[in-house]
């Protein structure tokens, strides 16, 4: 019979301690990590504002029809609690503002309040949840054409800039009421399918669109301003307004947060390089963990090479404390409230693997010119027994281990996502 599983995270215990390594120290820094659930992929980036815009030409596609989707605010709340109930820790909640409670009512994103998000910021604070928040710049009328903040109509334009005003306000509202930093990252579509013969103007249009929107001083420590990048999407395969270099520049000149989307890059890129790089010069991160295939940048997040090099880059640059994470993907082929465990464990996880590291030794090596010992090290380690320290972790947070967790989501897709049409 295999060993009980305290014997089997004193034994791994023990064998991190002969390296310097305090389990029960990685295992509380992991507890204090939120990770940002994302709530559109409990309705594949739906909404519901009962708009007749379609999420075509904007950049974005849900591909499959799993049965059990959310069908309201209702319903998507509780898939979430469903979730956050399989991963161990206390986390927080990313909202579009596509989810806005309406109430049944028309309200124009530009007229947005707070008082559209209250029924969430209330759910939040009886869930003990912080809430991020982001601008939704598609799937509207106004952005029929893929351009949003980089439109060529100043009408068009200041809707936008109005919609990201609105939504810097009630995102600074969410931080007071919950007691806790709201994070607004705008990430917008507009871009060209084909080549395009003018490249400056759009881009000058998008940087005196953000300087209006972010015009008005707020406190920071009730919202953070971040802006993302993406290298192309569904009609912008040519052409990116708001790319890399753009937001980058942006963001070191005003000081705000990069969003780095671990899909948002080419495949040959590696995200985990560019973390030391740009918090030389920026405050703060916001990390998306996604996956990336081929030419699709949002596909449920892996344990693999990619993720546990992103958690390597941010413990052994002390990055954690500057840096906010959240989840971005959304796939409708498969079960939605697993497929939000399912990465979100895989992102706790690669953090527990950093955590667990003995990087002073590495560096030890590193600075000595002993690079064989640091390769053979870092080798080495990959076999090192992080599994039941995971398993410890779980069990500390009354949460389901690897292989229970499953069989929850089975239930509950029996008893509650099956009944709904």
């Amino acid at each position: 019979m295999p060993p009980p599983p305290a014997d089997r995270y004193n034994a791994a215990r023990d064998q991190y301690a002969a390296l310097g390594i305090n389990t029960d120290q990685a295992i509380q820094r992991l507890n204090e990590t939120a990770i940002s659930l994302h709530c559109w992929q409990g309705d594949d980036v739906g909404g519901f504002e009962a708009s007749d815009a379609s999420l075509t030409g904007s950049g974005l596609a849900a591909t499959g029809n799993y049965p059990g989707k959310a069908r309201s605010l209702a319903e998507l709340r509780q898939d979430l609690e469903q979730a956050y109930r399989l991963i161990p820790g206390k986390h927080r909640l990313n909202l579009h503002a596509c989810y806005a409670d309406l109430g049944g009512r028309k309200v124009e994103r530009s007229h947005y309040t707070v008082a559209q998000f209250q029924s969430w910021i209330d759910w939040a604070r009886t869930q003990g949840l912080g809430l991020d928040f982001n601008p939704t710049n598609f799937a509207h009328p106004k952005a029929a054409d893929g351009f949003t903040l980089a439109h060529r109509d100043a009408s068009i334009r200041q809707y936008w800039i109005e919609h990201g005003i609105a939504c810097r306000r009630i995102a600074a509202e969410m931080g007071r009421q919950l007691g806790s930093t709201t994070v607004t990252n705008f990430w917008i579509p507009d871009g060209y399918k084909d080549i395009t013969a003018d490249r400056k103007a759009p881009r000058e249009r998008l940087a005196t669109s953000l300087d209006a929107i972010f015009a008005e001083k707020l406190d920071p420590r009730l919202t953070l301003d971040s802006v993302e990048s993406k290298l192309f999407g569904i009609g912008s395969e040519s052409y990116v307004v708001g790319s890399h270099e753009f937001y980058l520049g942006y963001a070191v000149k005003n000081q705000k947060l990069i969003c780095l989307d671990a899909g948002h890059f080419h495949p040959t890129e590696g995200l985990a390089d560019k973390i030391s790089s740009v918090l030389q010069f920026t405050p703060e991160l916001l990390l998306h963990v996604s996956r990336g295939v081929r030419w699709d940048s949002d596909h449920v997040v892996l344990l693999d090479d990619p993720l546990r090099a992103i958690a390597e880059e941010l413990v052994r640059g002390d990055f954690l404390g500057r840096t906010h994470i959240g989840l971005d993907y959304f796939d409708a082929s498969i079960n939605r409230v697993a497929a939000w465990a399912i990465g979100t464990r895989n992102t706790l996880k690669a953090l527990l693997i950093a955590l667990l590291e003995p990087t002073d030794i590495l560096r030890d090596a590193e600075a000595a010119g002993d690079h064989t010992t640091r390769l053979a090290m870092m080798e080495d380690i990959k076999s090192l027994p992080w599994a039941p320290v995971w398993a410890e972790h779980c069990r500390r947070q009354n949460t389901p281990l690897d292989g229970e967790w499953l069989r929850e989501v089975k239930a509950y897709e029996t008893n509650v996502l099956s009944r709904r049409a």
